[in-house]
C-alpha cells in the first residue's frame, strides 16, 4: 500500500529541517578553525582526537545526527531553534524558551561546558560539538523566527515548476546554487573584504543578539517571497546574506571557542 501523500510531504519537510545543511554547517566549522589561536586550536584536536574527522567542520553536523537518533523524543530537537511567539523580535525567555529548551540557552550552557575544564573530556567533547552547530543554526535567520510556520517549513515555494518549503531552499537551494566543497567556500568567504566591526562581539549576551539578527532579518531582508514562487534572480540576490551569515557564525564561533579554550590572559 502506498503512503498517503501527506506522510510523504512531511518526511520530505522533515529531511528538509538541518539548518543550512551539511554543506553550510562544515562551512561554518572550517570558517572558524582558520580563526583559532593556537592553544585553542590544540584544545580542539585533543577533544576531538577520537572522532572519525577531528576538526570543527568534522562534527559540525553531529548535532542532526543526534537529533535523528532521538525517534520522535525531541530531548534536543528544540536546542536549534528559537521561536518569538509574540511575533515580534522581542526575546522573553519563559515565554520564547521555556526551561531552557531554545537554541540561545544550547548555546550558553554549551559554551560554559566546554569552558569548565573540571568536567571530563568526553562532556567537554560533545559541548564542543553542539556549540559548533548551534551557533550556526541561530545564524540562519528561519530557525529564529517571529512566525507561526514552523520557520518557514509550512511557507510552500515553487521553484522551477518544483514544490518545496522556504526552510529548505534557505538550508540547502541558495548554497547548492553556488556548489563547492566547505573547504573551497570558506578559502572563498576569506578572500572577501573584511565583515564590518561586530556590534555584538562585547556582548554580555551575545546568543541573544545573534538570535535577534535572523529574526529582524526575516522581515527585513524581504525572505519570503510574494506569491510562494521564487526564481534564479531571489536566489542570486539572497546568496550574498547566506555567504555574511556563514561568515559571521564562523568568525563568532571561532570567539567562543577561543575565550573557552584559550582564554586571554590579564595583564
Amino acid at each position: 500500500m502506498r503512503p498517503p501523500l501527506i506522510l510523504l510531504l512531511l518526511c520530505s519537510f522533515a529531511s528538509q529541517a538541518l539548518a543550512w545543511g551539511e554543506q553550510g554547517h562544515e562551512t561554518v566549522g572550517e570558517v572558524a578553525e582558520r580563526q583559532l589561536r593556537p592553544a585553542a586550536r590544540a584544545e580542539v584536536a585533543r577533544l576531538l582526537s577520537g572522532e572519525p574527522r577531528p576538526t570543527l567542520a568534522g562534527v559540525a553536523n553531529w548535532a542532526d545526527e543526534v537529533r535523528a537518533a532521538e525517534s520522535g523524543s525531541e530531548r534536543t530537537s528544540r536546542w536549534h531553534y528559537v521561536n518569538f511567539k509574540a511575533g515580534d523580535c522581542n526575546y522573553v525567555p519563559p515565554r520564547d524558551c521555556p526551561d531552557g529548551n531554545c537554541v540561545i540557552a544550547a548555546i550558553n550552557r554549551n559554551f560554559l561546558a566546554l569552558a569548565d575544564r573540571r568536567r571530563p573530556d568526553n562532556e567537554r567533547r560533545d559541548a564542543l560539538k553542539f556549540l559548533v552547530h548551534f551557533v550556526g543554526d541561530v545564524h540562519q535567520p528561519l530557525h529564529a523566527s517571529p512566525l507561526d510556520d514552523r520557520g518557514g517549513n509550512e511557507y510552500q515555494i515553487s521553484y522551477r515548476g518544483k514544490g518545496d518549503n522556504l526552510h529548505g531552499v534557505w538550508d540547502r537551494l541558495i548554497l547548492q546554487q553556488g556548489a563547492r566543497s566547505p573547504a573551497d567556500h570558506a578559502e572563498a568567504l576569506g578572500r572577501q573584504p573584511p565583515l564590518p566591526a561586530d556590534p555584538t562581539r562585547r556582548s554580555d549576551r551575545p546568543a541573544v543578539d545573534w538570535a535577534l539578527e535572523s529574526c529582524r532579518l526575516i522581515a527585513s531582508a524581504a525572505i519570503y517571497p510574494a506569491g510562494h514562487v521564487i526564481d534564479d534572480a531571489y536566489l542570486n540576490t539572497h546568496r550574498a546574506l547566506v555567504e555574511q551569515r556563514l561568515r559571521q557564525a564562523g568568525a563568532r564561533l571561532a570567539d567562543m571557542v577561543n575565550y573557552a579554550l584559550a582564554p586571554p590572559t590579564r595583564r
